[in-house]
């Protein structure tokens, strides 16, 4: 039978989707690229652009130029990192695309190299991370999860020139990078909604709201679909009618439940 259905307009945590360009490591070598070791650094990479959207809200997308006291060919990523900070210190989860192992380090560096202290706690979702570890697929970039999903290709560009004019302050340059930025966030935004039904490590969004909702999307259109039964215990099992995941009541159905235990679904 199914439960009671309530509003589809229930609290959720804030979901930030971000994703960075940076500019190239600049240093000294004796050898082709790919190849030697390097004799010396003179400049480290730097956060050269970002855009990020709230999930479902509008972007934020900005590069050096956007920024009071910007000089053409200065490396200065300052006030864009402190941005960057802001954003993900309003977060609950930030989603991203190879998120864990390069935006959220990159970040990190750059906060410590500005003197920043960490961000308030948050949760991580990374696209490519959860599509290796459900999907059996050639490749697990952006480009290809999204042409595979019909949702879209990446943007073409003219390669590493675009890099060096951005550097160089072309106003052109800058406006391809920054379109090529924020297209890899709709793309990212695009995959996670795809990938969320399957994600059994998702952050738990019920916990955000008193309401009985599906864990990972947060829709209050749920549906009471069977029973999880273990060797001693039995749980109520729920379907999302909004995005098609599955959950189970954190309860055991054969044991008294107080009064004022909250009904909360975990994530299958």
């Amino acid at each position: 039978m199914p439960c009671p259905m309530s509003s589809d307009k229930v609290d959720s945590p804030r979901s930030l989707i971000i994703d960075f360009e940076t500019s190239p490591l600049i240093a000294y070598s004796w050898g082709p690229k790919y190849e030697a070791n390097l004799l010396e650094i003179r400049e480290q990479s730097k956060i050269l652009s970002f855009s990020a959207k709230w999930l479902g809200g509008k972007h934020i997308t900005k590069g050096w130029p956007n920024y009071k006291g910007y000089k053409r060919g200065v490396a200065d990523d300052a006030s864009i990192v402190a941005e960057i900070w802001k954003l993900i210190n309003e977060a609950n989860i930030v989603i991203g695309q190879n998120l864990r192992d390069f935006d959220i380090k990159v970040a990190n560096a750059r906060f410590l190299f500005h003197g920043m202290k960490p961000p308030s706690p948050y949760k991580m979702v990374d696209t490519k991370i959860e599509a290796k570890k459900y999907l059996r697929l050639p490749s697990n970039s952006l480009d290809d999860l999204s042409a595979y999903f019909g949702l879209g290709r990446k943007q073409e560009h003219e390669g590493f020139p675009l890099w060096t004019k951005c550097l160089s302050g072309d106003k052109v340059a800058w406006k391809k990078m920054l379109s090529y930025n924020r297209h890899d966030v709709i793309l990212t935004e695009k995959l996670y909604l795809k990938l969320r039904p399957f994600m059994s490590s998702h952050p738990n969004v019920g916990m955000f709201t008193d309401k009985l909702v599906c864990p990972k999307c947060g829709s209050g259109k749920i549906q009471a679909r069977g029973f999880e039964v273990t060797k001693t215990m039995r749980y109520q099992r729920y379907q999302c009618q909004s995005c098609g995941s599955w959950g189970r009541e954190t309860f055991n159905v054969n044991a008294d439940m107080p009064d004022t235990t909250k009904p909360i679904i975990s994530v299958q």
